[in-house]
């Protein structure tokens, strides 16, 4: 009830958060990993070539990331906004119409860059200094719209394929984010006061020469060890889940299952990752995102050791759900730990930074993976790989437990 009386209290808002990240599905790995054998068919691509193109894109995006991203901490989040839609739409004209590879690579980046990166970030960034308390309820509310996305987009672009070529899709989809982003967009924060101009207008452009003590920006942080020790652990949900999705195709025919199947299967993933999400919100409000960080890659570990054990069809169950906790818990993490550990004046600038190690690192999976799978190394072998790496991060994350600046 607590729960439901805060969404309702905060609605308008919420829905705006949840909205963005929804409609980040054009850019996730996922929704491109469904056009996969079609576009490599249509560009004459190995799995590695189309991993190091997509790896490209990602990595360029990453950097702009860095520098449009801390934008949203001196400018009107409704304009910020509505130019980071207006892009993603732009970007799924263009993957429609790319007619040769360099045009493809470029609508690649600007996926990446507006989908993948800057819904996220502008979604996340600006529900994470409006609220503080709370902060762990409205970002699991608003994450929501990240699985929900994964679990329906995939399966009507799936469906969509049966009737219309892989451009058409990506046509009726820009049509469709045309008609309903931007003005849901623009009435949803037509009211809405824009608190951290107000704090930059207070402190000014001086403020990063006389920075105030305690008040992190971004060289700061760079400079902080605990940074370093939790990358890792944040990264590998992205890492690894994107790798697996990138691939499914030549996953499911390794393991004899269908694509349909598969695809289907994202309802549990939806499902566990939504509920851990809600149930995580609370728990990050009483005790803290960064006690939480070093255990949540533990069911994702049993998901890895399960696809590495079997091809039985039960596996992919299994997968879906662990993974589906994994990564429930780690949204609602990712978008309160940096808010948590270096405060909220520069959140924008310090969360670009963060998201740009996570692209790059979604960039890096598929390129690996397709070269992997180009060398005959079967995905059970990488699965295997994965687990150690998990096992790894968080056994560095846990460390960075009792560390002070």
């Amino acid at each position: 009830m607590e729960y439901l009386s805060f969404a309702w209290k905060n609605r308008r808002f919420l829905s705006f958060g949840l909205l963005l990240t929804f409609f980040s599905f054009f850019g996730q790995s996922y929704f491109i990993a469904v056009f996969n054998t079609d576009i490599r068919a249509a560009f004459a691509l190995s799995h590695g070539e189309f991993g190091l193109a997509y790896a490209v894109a990602t990595v360029s995006s990453a950097m702009c990331l860095i520098w449009i991203g801390r934008m949203i901490d001196r400018t009107r989040l409704k304009t910020f906004a509505l130019c980071v839609c207006g892009g993603l739409i732009a970007s799924c004209v263009l993957m429609a119409a790319a007619p040769v590879f360099p045009a493809l690579l470029f609508a690649l980046f600007a996926l990446r860059l507006t989908g993948q990166g800057l819904m996220v970030h502008t979604s996340v960034t600006s529900i994470g200094r409006h609220f503080s308390a709370e902060r762990g309820r409205a970002v699991s509310i608003i994450s929501m719209g990240g699985p929900s996305g994964q679990a329906v987009m995939a399966l009507v672009a799936v469906a969509l394929t049966a009737w219309l070529s892989w451009r058409q899709v990506w046509l009726v989809m820009a049509a469709f984010s045309a008609l309903v982003l931007i003005p849901a967009v623009a009435w949803l924060l037509s009211d809405h006061q824009d608190e951290h101009l107000a704090r930059a207008a207070r402190t000014g452009e001086a403020a990063s020469a006389a920075r105030p003590q305690g008040v992190w920006g971004r060289r700061e942080v760079l400079k902080d060890l605990r940074f370093y020790l939790i990358m890792p652990v944040s990264l590998a949900p992205s890492f690894i889940g994107t790798g697996f999705f990138f691939h499914m195709g030549h996953l499911v025919e390794a393991k004899g299952w269908s694509l349909a199947f598969f695809t289907g299967a994202y309802t549990l993933y939806t499902l566990f990752s939504v509920t851990l999400t809600l149930f995580t919100g609370p728990l990050i409000d009483r005790v803290g995102a960064v006690r939480i960080l070093p255990w949540h890659l533990a069911p994702m570990c049993v998901a890895l050791l399960a696809l590495a054990s079997s091809d039985h069809w039960v596996v992919a169950l299994i997968y879906m759900v662990m993974t589906g906790v994994t990564v429930g818990v780690r949204i609602t993490i990712g978008g309160a730990i940096w808010a948590e550990i270096y405060g909220v004046e520069n959140l924008g600038a310090i969360r670009s930074l963060a998201t740009s190690f996570m692209v790059v690192s979604t960039a890096l999976s598929p390129v690996v993976m397709g070269w992997l799978i180009d060398s005959g190394v079967s995905m059970d072998s990488i699965a295997l790989m994965c687990l150690v790496y998990a096992a790894g991060a968080s056994v560095l994350s846990g460390a960075s437990l009792g560390m002070r600046r």
